[in-house]
């Protein structure tokens, strides 16, 4: 996936601008950029590799070379970002959060049309400059951007560094989310509102989908307003989210503790204790504690200096490394006990067997796994939220391979909570991961925690749904 920072001051906005980029860093790990402007210095742009270190260490260094008063910056898991363009539009930097499934179409239309890219890297289309071509096509910078809209199929929201303020657009179908924040003297925009409390921003406006501001220093315009139908992703709330962030005003860790009161509620396991697989498991866990009425302990613990994410790295023996390593069990806590134990998400379920299988070893008696979203049995087409390559990586689509021949069929009644066929799907993901018992939260219930119509929240990866917006 990935996520941007911009800002906008009356003062050099260097500082502000590195440590907000930084607190979008649990949304990607593959390449982050910084880019500046100021009228002295023009433009400046740097861009690194994430995939051996962190942020911060990569460029921390080079700060004193980035000047001006505003700045925009990313933390990506596709192409090299910012790309710096110079067009009859003006000169301008542009970052995106994007999946764009027909790139290669519009690339071939773009070079029809005899325009031409520059940035290669591995030979490959780089889906940023993909986008600021499309701009360049528009009269305007509002026009160009629509033009995107129109083009893309997936989703794209973008913070374009101009001369004249900091333009963001949030996605159209607002797939991705984009919030402004305030201090005195400055503007931010990003991803995360978890990036504003300790640079004392305070969020002011969420964009809606399709919407486009212009920020400055001393304020902000809306250029666009926003479309009337959204689909922002329901994954957000319960895997990418930082706890403290906040989607259209929802607090992530409030979805998270309600929706494991509510399955906690409905379930009737006898259970000693309940723990959470950090970090997006451990929100459930207490509301499934409190719920369920069984004390919430930390039977397992992530070892935070070194570890990433495990789903980044593309190679499956690496990811299954890195999913082991950085989870130490608690033997003292785990030995002879019924373990009741809430994750986020089942993809392929490598990571889950591991746990399973090591909370035995350390003693457990009994391991129920409580999975906070509903199977994961269509592939998501409109971000980027793991590394699959093919819906057959899904351990779901393996199953239904497996009783149906065919990785496709029936997949609706699969999707469907408690018919003959997902009842059956989820005894066998059981058996295959060798846990005492296996459940997943309803979908009604997972918008219910959300709080929002389900018309205006997707959730295609679990039934098939969602929408292409206007």
């Amino acid at each position: 996936m990935g996520g941007f920072f911009g800002t906008i001051s009356t003062s050099d906005c260097v500082n502000d601008l590195f440590y907000g980029t930084d607190y979008n860093s649990h949304l990607g790990t593959r390449r982050a950029g910084l880019a500046t402007f100021d009228p002295e210095h023009g433009f400046c742009r740097s861009i690194h590799s994430l995939e051996r270190d962190y942020f911060r260490s990569k460029f921390e260094d080079e700060l004193d070379q980035f000047h001006g008063c505003q700045g925009i910056g990313i933390i990506s898991d596709t192409d090299p970002q910012p790309i710096i363009v110079n067009s009859h539009l003006g000169r301008y930097a542009v970052v995106t959060v994007a999946r764009i499934n027909n790139q290669h179409a519009i690339a071939e239309k773009l070079l029809a049309e005899r325009m031409h890219f520059s940035e290669m890297s591995a030979n490959k289309i780089n889906q940023t400059e993909l986008v600021a071509l499309l701009i360049n096509m528009g009269c305007s910078f509002v026009d160009g951007i629509n033009r995107v809209f129109r083009e893309v199929d997936g989703s794209c929201s973008m913070l374009v560094l101009t001369e004249d303020g900091i333009i963001a657009a949030r996605d159209k179908c607002g797939r991705t989310p984009i919030v402004i924040g305030r201090k005195d003297g400055a503007y931010a925009v990003t991803s995360e509102s978890s990036s504003f409390p300790n640079l004392d921003f305070h969020p002011v406006h969420d964009l809606g989908p399709g919407e486009i501001v212009r920020l400055r220093a001393d304020g902000y315009d809306i250029l666009q307003p926003a479309f009337e139908k959204e689909q922002i992703c329901s994954f957000l709330w319960v895997y990418y989210g930082f706890p403290t962030s906040e989607y259209n005003g929802i607090n992530v860790e409030d979805v998270r503790e309600r929706n494991g009161a509510i399955m906690g509620r409905e379930d009737d396991t006898e259970a000693d204790i309940v723990c959470g697989v950090p970090d997006s498991g451990v929100g459930m866990a207490i509301g499934y504690a409190d719920g369920h009425g069984i004390p919430y302990k930390r039977a397992v613990l992530k070892y935070t200096p070194t570890w990433p994410r495990s789903f980044t790295p593309g190679d499956q023996s690496r990811r299954n490394l890195v999913a082991k390593m950085k989870l130490i069990p608690n033997k003292a806590i785990l030995t002879g006990q019924r373990v009741v134990f809430c994750d986020d998400s089942i993809v392929r379920g490598t990571q889950l067997r591991d746990n399973v299988r090591t909370f035995f070893e350390y003693g457990a008696r009994e391991v129920h796994a409580r999975i906070s979203c509903p199977p994961l049995v269509y592939g998501c087409p409109f971000i980027n939220f793991t590394n699959s390559k093919s819906d057959m990586e899904l351990i779901t689509r393996q199953v239904i391979q497996d009783f149906e021949g065919a990785p496709d069929a029936k997949l609706d009644r699969y999707a469907t909570t408690d018919s003959p066929e997902y009842t059956r799907m989820v005894e066998e993901i059981a058996r295959r991961l060798g846990i005492t018992s296996l459940k997943f939260n309803k979908i009604e219930n997972l918008v219910r925690s959300i709080g929002m119509p389900k018309c205006r929240i997707c959730t295609h990866c679990f039934d098939g749904t969602g929408c292409q917006c206007r």
